[in-house]
This record gives structure tokens, C-alpha cells and sequence, in this order.
């Protein structure tokens, strides 16, 4: 079976809960909202991944199949979650391919980034349930926002950086922090 890798041609929007370049109390995660334009590819992927799985789970008749390692949230758009440790940490790079190293960066809910990722197909332990799941390869900060509050495969920092190529946006040396503006006016 072989590895797909799918990355954002354009920027997506972080959402949720994010700890990208400090780990929180549970790891390293990341949260996006991906277009519809992926979900054809992801779920061609999946039935491939499946397909390996129950080829190799003890009892197909008996076997519990995990849902999807995405969720729709809106039309056309899906929600994708990744999540990592310090030993399998994807490369994360600016718009020209500088590594981004500072944990201070306010990578929040609101921030834009370009991801590349795939699908791995996985069989418990128990050796009947069975699913996939998505493993972030790389990151590249496009806009980093002052809002609210992995296994990286084949790829290195080089890869990464040839993977996304460059972009206007984010740069290590000259941070573009975008703030919202609080001063809207609640109708109580």
C-alpha cells in the first residue's frame, strides 16, 4: 500500500485548541479546518487503509470500525485534528523555509498554515477494531494570530521546505501578528 501525501495548496485556518510549537500538559496538537477539496482523496485513502485492515484483523464478521479521522463542520469544509510528541515532531517552517523554533510564536485559533499530511490505516491490539488515522508531515506558518486562547515518515526539514515552496506571510525575522479587534459592540 503506499503513502499519499496531501498538503493545502492554500492556507487553512487554525481552530480550536492549539499547542503546535509548545506541547501542552497532553502533547503536541493541531487543529484546522481543511476545504471540501480534500475530502474526495481522504476518502479514497481511507477505503484503501480498510481494505489492508481487514485484510489482517482476526474476525471480519466481528470486527469495529473506528469513524473517520475527520469531521464535517460546515458545508465544504472538514475539521482535522493531529496530534504528536516530542520524538515525532513535523518540521514546522516559515513562508521562505526557515525553521520556526521560537515556542513563544502565537500560533492560535485564527492562525493560517499550509499542512501536509497523510492517512495510516491501524488494527488494535485486540486484533478486531480497526481505522485510520491522519499524521501530520510538516507545517508551514502563513499568518500567526494573537486570538484565543507524529510520525514525519520520509520528510525533514529540507522536504518540508521543497514540499511548500514559499510564500507571502509569516517570517521568523519579521513576525506579521495579527490581533483582532475587541472594540465590537455587543447588542445586550
Amino acid at each position: 500500500m503506499s503513502r499519499t501525501i496531501h498538503k493545502t495548496l492554500e492556507p487553512v485556518v487554525l481552530e480550536g485548541y492549539q499547542a503546535i510549537l509548545k506541547p501542552s500538559k497532553f502533547g503536541y496538537t493541531l487543529s484546522a479546518l481543511i476545504g471540501e477539496d480534500l475530502q474526495a482523496a481522504l476518502e479514497t485513502d481511507r477505503e484503501e487503509g480498510l481494505k489492508w485492515c481487514q485484510s489482517r484483523v482476526s474476525n471480519p464478521k466481528r470486527s469495529v470500525l473506528k469513524p473517520e479521522p475527520w469531521e464535517e463542520v460546515e458545508s465544504g469544509e472538514l475539521k482535522v485534528k493531529f496530534t504528536w510528541n516530542e520524538d515525532n515532531k513535523p518540521p514546522i517552517v516559515d513562508t521562505e523555509g526557515t525553521p520556526v523554533t521560537d515556542e513563544d510564536i502565537p500560533l492560535y485559533s485564527g492562525s493560517t498554515v499550509k499542512i501536509a499530511f497523510y492517512q495510516k490505516p491501524y488494527i488494535l491490539n485486540d486484533k478486531t477494531t480497526y481505522g485510520t488515522c491522519l499524521k501530520l508531515v510538516g507545517v508551514q506558518v502563513v499568518t500567526a494570530g494573537a486570538g484565543a486562547g507524529v510520525d514525519v515518515g520520509d520528510l525533514d526539514l529540507e522536504g518540508v521546505v521543497e514540499l511548500f515552496g514559499t510564500t507571502s506571510g509569516f517570517k521568523v525575522g519579521d513576525p506579521n501578528v495579527m490581533t483582532k479587534d475587541t472594540n465590537e459592540e455587543d447588542d445586550f
